[in-house]
């Protein structure tokens, strides 16, 4: 898929980026070849790939066991609060 200047110059206007004229044949050739690279990478068949936990067949993920290590403090940081209702820090409406 190979992308025009005015499609290059429309994304450079959104993502906020001043393009010289000088780079933009750059810019215009770099980002057509990413979207090339994009649209090979969707037709590629994946269809017999299985999903694996690790890249390297064999191995798996060290993980940790999972358990508490702290307390539960919250009434205390709570209580230096000026506004908590049912357990949640109250604050002022700032959107209306």
């Amino acid at each position: 898929m190979s992308l025009t200047r005015q499609e290059v110059e429309k994304i450079a206007h959104l993502a906020r980026l001043a393009i010289t004229d000088q780079e933009m044949p750059v810019y215009v050739t770099s980002l057509s070849n990413i979207m090339e690279f994009v649209n090979a990478l969707s037709n590629a068949e994946i269809g017999a790939a299985l999903p694996m936990s690790h890249p390297l067949e064999g191995l798996r993920q060290r993980l940790r066991v999972d358990e508490v290590t702290e307390t539960d403090h919250h009434l205390k940081y709570q209580a230096n609060a000026p506004s908590v209702q049912s357990g949640l820090y109250v604050v002022p409406r700032v959107i209306e």
